[in-house]
């Protein structure tokens, strides 16, 4: 039976290693692993259905700055095990995808996996935030198997299209120069850029829609004409 741990417990198997380090080594070997199943989703879903899901695939360790802001935004102490406890979205993983369908065929599959547990979700596409921010968001336990045990490392994972991905971009961006503090003016624009962008990804899909529906009916016509041709040629035998 393997000795399974949650990441603050894993830490202690390292007593003469810094805490931090392994702290990042844990969550770096967690984005190591959720970026090659994502990897192999993606080539498995081209090999199926001849289409990849995934444009992009961004990771990133939170910096130790914006880990003590969001502990004291919470109220709690910086410590290792507050971070771990409080802070889910130390790993992050983003992916990137062409359409809003991708976003829910890519959760699902995602949470298919069974050595993940899905612990939370938030779905700001269909409840956006007040900003008219959107996007989904899962936060997974992610299993890192060590040479003597099993660290579970909590990883969250942001899905979105390119265009839900360029407009929370440029929120982030402004928001950060004002410090959170925007004029009202810029907050109203953004939340219209927002309405714009889900009109953008509505229509893209529309019209992907559409250009299935059109290579489905070319593919059969083409079946048709190619059962014909047989045909006639047993006839003419």
């Amino acid at each position: 039976m393997e000795n399974r741990y949650p990441i603050d417990e894993a830490v202690k198997n390292y007593e003469d290693v810094d805490s931090w380090k392994t702290i990042i080594f844990l969550y770096n070997s967690a984005l190591k692993e959720m970026e090659t199943k994502l990897e192999i989703l993606n080539d498995e879903f081209q090999h199926v259905h001849k289409y990849n899901p995934i444009e992009h695939i961004k990771t990133r360790i939170k910096s130790p700055e914006s880990i003590v802001k969001k502990l004291k935004r919470y109220g709690y102490e910086s410590t290792i095990e507050n971070m771990v406890k409080y802070v889910n979205d130390i790993a992050g993983v983003r992916l990137i995808c062409s359409f809003t369908s991708d976003i829910y065929r890519l959760a699902e599959m995602i949470g298919n996996q069974s050595d993940l547990k899905v612990l939370s979700i938030k779905d700001y596409i269909k409840n956006p935030k007040p900003s008219g921010y959107k996007s989904y968001h899962m936060i997974v336990s992610v299993p890192i198997y060590l040479s003597n045990s099993v660290a579970d490392t909590k990883v969250e994972i942001q899905i979105r299209t390119i265009a839900m991905d360029f407009w929370a971009s440029l929120e982030h961006k402004i928001y950060y120069k004002f410090e959170g503090n925007a004029p009202d003016y810029i907050s109203r624009d953004l939340k219209e850029c927002a309405r714009m962008t889900a009109e953008l990804d509505d229509k893209m899909l529309l019209l992907n829609e559409a250009i299935q529906k059109c290579i489905e009916e070319e593919a059969s016509r083409e079946a048709g004409l190619i059962e014909d041709v047989v045909r006639n040629l047993v006839n003419i035998k």
